[in-house]
């Protein structure tokens, strides 16, 4: 039976796909999403924002979905959250919005650092790949002005931070750090519907 796992863009699914295999690797009951895909049991669909367009879209497949979305900033969340109840009144849907603002803000600190040599902190709603892009830049170029460089060459210093934010500081995650994080256990409670999902008919 395959899963359709629904997420915004691709940084998701290097995130989803590498924290997997970390809790899988300490509870075999959770799924290892990157396994899974190889098996052909699961597919990442990444949609590119605009959630409310993909409530219904999948429908004619008839496969199971699982759809995960960044909570944003208001009035972005409460868009996202009435397309989530919309999805969950589906059969053999699940969807859910994130407590915090995206999936790097799942990261530990000390992961980060471990990677880029920076210390940074973060609320639980900041966006991550700003605040290291930011902080990265202005340690390098002794130039305490981020906001005097184009806003295109931000985006892109931002691209480019969220891209081994989701990949190599994820890989410096730990178990306990992501405990730490994620004290209420909701990247856990992800894999567990999806697994869910994964058993039904």
């Amino acid at each position: 039976m395959r899963v359709l796992v629904v997420v915004e863009g691709t940084h998701d699914i290097k995130f989803l796909r590498r924290i997997s295999t970390l809790l899988h690797t300490d509870d075999p009951t959770l799924p290892d999403l990157a396994s899974m895909e190889r098996n052909r049991e699961l597919i990442f669909l990444p949609i590119s924002g605009h959630p409310q367009a993909w409530i219904r879209r999948l429908a004619p497949l008839n496969l199971p979905e699982f759809h995960l979305y960044d909570r944003e900033q208001s009035p972005v969340t409460e868009q996202r959250q009435q397309t989530v109840d919309t999805i969950n009144q589906r059969y053999r849907c699940r969807a859910m919005l994130t407590k915090k603002r995206s999936l790097e803000n799942y990261l530990h600190p000390s992961a980060i650092l471990a990677v880029a040599s920076v210390e940074l902190n973060y609320g639980d709603h900041d966006c991550v790949a700003t605040v290291a892009a930011q902080q990265i830049f202005e340690s390098s170029h002794g130039n305490p002005n981020w906001k005097q460089i184009t806003k295109r060459a931000r985006v892109r210093l931002t691209n480019r931070v969220k891209h081994w934010l989701n990949t190599s500081a994820v890989e410096q995650m730990t178990v306990s750090l992501l405990q730490e994080r994620d004290p209420e256990g909701e990247v856990i409670s992800w894999l567990e519907s999806i697994s869910q999902l994964a058993e039904t008919t």
